[in-house]
């Protein structure tokens, strides 16, 4: 996921709703240190990681103080070993202490989503299944967060109830039933794709009928997900992506990715979040 102009746009607007939560219109205990003192700082990572959010970071910086000079040691993406230098700073010392929770804040949260996603997509090294996000993100950070997952080696699923379709069983159920609800989805969204939660085989079997593009296989044990692998590629039979998701932990991916299934969505990347331990350390 690129910082585009849109995400840049968000990464200002939740940066600077971020300060006035912090700051206030003014950061009173700063009022301490004398307006000329100048510090020099580091940001030190206390754990193993893998670091996203630098565009956060820079961003508290650049609308605190951009005088404020930042020398970034790693990239997003990058594995961080503990006790490394994130990045330096050198400037005014009350600019400094004003950002320096918020800018922490941005990076420790970000890089606990990079760093939980890096470990599932190594877990399922090698049997081509992708580790997917989903909509469960801490409110007004959806973006970053999925730009997080990204930097942690996963892929992003739909953004949001706008640019994708999934049909879930409460949606089925008002619709009067999955064919009913995909031939409804294509009439409307021709140019959508459309995915269907499905609980068992039987449903499996109407939503590939159905012309489903991706079936969402929910909470089936590994037995049955290697049946409906089998079902999908079973010749004359329509098919469909498969995606596996139901409260997947980290100790059991492996083996859901080698059922043959397309990709696993798990929400613990995003909502599951222990922040990375960060510290900024005066010289």
């Amino acid at each position: 996921m690129l910082i585009n102009d849109s995400l840049r746009a968000n990464i200002e607007f939740v940066v600077s709703t971020a300060l006035r939560e912090d700051v206030g219109n003014r950061d009173i205990t700063s009022d301490l240190i004398p307006t000329d003192a100048h510090i020099k700082a580091t940001v030190v990572s206390r754990e193993n990681m893998t670091l996203a959010g630098r565009a956060w970071a820079e961003e508290v910086f650049r609308q605190v103080d951009d005088s404020v000079t930042r020398i970034w040691k790693f990239t997003d993406g990058d594995s961080v070993p503990a006790e490394a230098v994130l990045f330096s700073l050198h400037g005014p010392a009350r600019s400094i202490l004003t950002a320096e929770r918020t800018a922490l804040n941005f990076l420790q949260l970000l890089s606990a989503t990079a760093t939980v996603t890096a470990q599932y997509v190594a877990a399922v090294a090698n049997t081509g299944c992708r580790i997917l996000d989903t909509r469960k993100t801490i409110p007004c950070l959806r973006l970053a967060q999925k730009y997080a997952v990204t930097c942690g080696g996963g892929a992003n699923h739909r953004f949001g109830l706008y640019d994708a379709i999934l049909i879930k069983e409460n949606h089925i159920l008002s619709a009067g039933g999955i064919t009913k609800a995909v031939r409804c989805a294509r009439q409307m969204h021709a140019e959508m794709p459309i995915e269907v939660e499905v609980e068992s085989m039987d449903e499996m079997s109407e939503a590939l009928l159905a012309g489903a593009d991706r079936i969402l296989l929910d909470n089936f044990l590994p037995e049955k997900l290697a049946e409906a692998v089998a079902l999908n590629r079973a010749e004359g039979s329509p098919t469909a992506e498969l995606e596996a998701s139901g409260g997947v932990t980290i100790d059991e991916v492996r083996r859901i990715a080698t059922s043959g299934v397309d990709a696993i969505s798990v929400g613990a990347l995003t909502k599951n979040v222990r922040a990375i331990d960060l510290s900024m350390r005066f010289e």
